[in-house]
């Protein structure tokens, strides 16, 4: 039986594997894709301390290897279940089950849809969630980027030094990103902004071929691309929790800065519980925190 299992290897996962294995803890983290989270998909970070300009690939790496070489136990399983019983926890995975005295979930978020047609079937053809994973394939085309906050025009940017025209389509007419990202878009001549409009509608046949976009006063027209990256936002990964563990109305585990869930002995770290700020640093945060309640709530087992 394990002391704690972490579900999620993101930044928060990943730093309660550190608290928890140094206080000699027996550790089982759990991943469904690769260790790192979203953040191996930021070309650079710029707000984390003492570490500007590291690439999110190089961050996430580094983590993963300082908890290896502690001895953290990974496993690359997606947990489809849990359940409380009475003197411990069963982790369920597609391969396996586990038991354990303590759990956190660090599950993280997802890429937001569109929801439009054909979105999902486009996706490796010209439809993309993640400009630095898929931005070198449209060296010299027209791409289109979607959404208003901080990822969107950190996409944005990073696309046009390849792409030779970058649509930026926003919702609304102001961006929510930070100031220093919005001066920076002002510095680049190949990015055009299309506000106050939405996608409808991907066309093409076998790949993409062009967007049909709607403006607020109801006006359709199509704008002819190679790519559209959409970038709209996250929801949480709690899908396979929502029976045992209290959500909000978005789905986003209800915890207090504590990172306490409503089971004893289940915790909560990172962006898939509710919170005003979701960021690499408060992820670390709630890593910490959660290990340090789950190291507490095992000792009192004992």
């Amino acid at each position: 039986m394990y002391d704690i299992i972490i579900i999620g290897a993101g930044p928060a996962g990943m730093t309660a594997s550190i608290y928890a294995k140094r206080s000699n803890k027996n550790v089982l983290v759990f991943e469904a894709s690769s260790p790192g989270g979203q953040i191996i998909n930021a070309l650079k970070i710029d707000n984390y301390p003492a570490s500007p300009g590291i690439s999110g690939y190089e961050y996430a790496t580094n983590l993963y290897n300082q908890t290896v070489s502690l001895g953290v136990e990974f496993k690359f399983e997606k947990v489809d279940n849990i359940v409380n019983h009475e003197d411990y926890k069963e982790v369920i995975t597609s391969k396996n089950s586990y038991k354990c005295k303590s759990i956190i979930i660090a599950t993280g978020s997802k890429n937001r849809l569109l929801d439009i047609p054909l979105e999902k079937e486009f996706v490796g053809k010209g439809v993309s969630y993640c400009a630095t994973c898929d931005g070198t394939f449209f060296k010299g085309q027209d791409v289109c980027v979607v959404g208003g906050v901080n990822s969107a025009i950190e996409s944005a940017l990073y696309l046009s030094s390849l792409a030779s025209k970058v649509y930026l389509i926003h919702k609304n007419s102001d961006f929510k990103a930070d100031e220093s990202l919005i001066n920076e878009l002002k510095n680049k001549d190949n990015i055009e902004y299309v506000l106050n409009s939405k996608v409808v509608k991907i066309n093409g046949n076998d790949k993409l071929e062009s967007i049909t976009v709607m403006n607020d006063d109801g006006k359709e027209y199509d704008i002819n691309i190679s790519g559209l990256f959409i970038s709209v936002g996250r929801s949480p990964q709690n899908d396979f929790i929502k029976n045992l563990i209290d959500v909000d109305e978005y789905g986003y585990v209800k915890s207090k800065e504590d990172c306490h869930t409503n089971i004893d002995g289940i915790f909560v770290a990172g962006d898939n519980r509710t919170k005003e700020l979701r960021q690499l640093v408060t992820a670390c945060s709630d890593g910490a925190i959660a290990a340090t309640e789950a190291i507490k709530y095992v000792n009192n087992k004992k």
